[in-house]
């Protein structure tokens, strides 16, 4: 992936990566979805998680700008880039750094496993959908003077929140990738 810059780059990415990220959950049976992979996550945990992410900020997105900056404060420093911010956050997961309250609440086994996946795979075309919605009407220039908050990032401005967004889609594919051992079209 070359890293993205505008808004449609950000855009296009996310949709490429959506499509093939959705290609690789819905390679796994069922079982292997739903099985914890060792003692990590589950596939489905992982979609789950970057679920409750992706509709967060959806929803920051679909605020007024106004209330973002009496709340998160104007940005005063230029954009970090895509591989900056992966970095970063790359950084902070080596140092300890959770999931919190964005992690997945454990659940039984559903009585209908694939139903709860049909379900679980319909939420999160929606949760795609609500997230490219709420960035069309973003300005270039509003991307970088507006602030959202990140829990481990901090404030963070609305175009970093995008290619964060980004690459913990890509990070959590690539964790089930190296446990699994099953490949993945998808870098980082």
């Amino acid at each position: 992936m070359v890293p993205p810059q505008t808004k449609p780059e950000i855009l296009r990415e996310l949709k490429a990566l959506h499509e093939r990220s959705t290609r690789y959950w819905d390679a796994f049976s069922t079982a292997d979805f739903l099985a914890p992979i060792g003692d990590a996550w589950s596939p489905a945990d992982n979609v789950r998680h970057l679920g409750k992410s992706v509709r967060a900020v959806a929803r920051g997105l679909r605020l007024p700008k106004l209330l973002l900056f009496l709340r998160f404060g104007p940005s005063r420093r230029a954009s970090r880039g895509y591989e900056e911010l992966r970095d970063v956050y790359r950084g902070l997961l080596a140092e300890g750094g959770k999931a919190g309250s964005f992690a997945p609440v454990p659940e039984g086994i559903p009585a209908d496993p694939a139903a709860w996946r049909r379900e679980l795979m319909a939420r999160r075309e929606a949760d795609a959908q609500a997230l490219e919605s709420a960035i069309e009407p973003w300005s270039e220039k509003a991307l970088d003077r507006c602030r959202m908050p990140h829990p481990l990032l901090g404030k963070l401005t609305v175009r970093e929140m995008l290619f964060f967004t980004l690459y913990h889609n890509v990070h959590h594919v690539q964790n089930v990738v190296r446990r699994t051992g099953i490949g993945f079209a998808g870098e980082g």
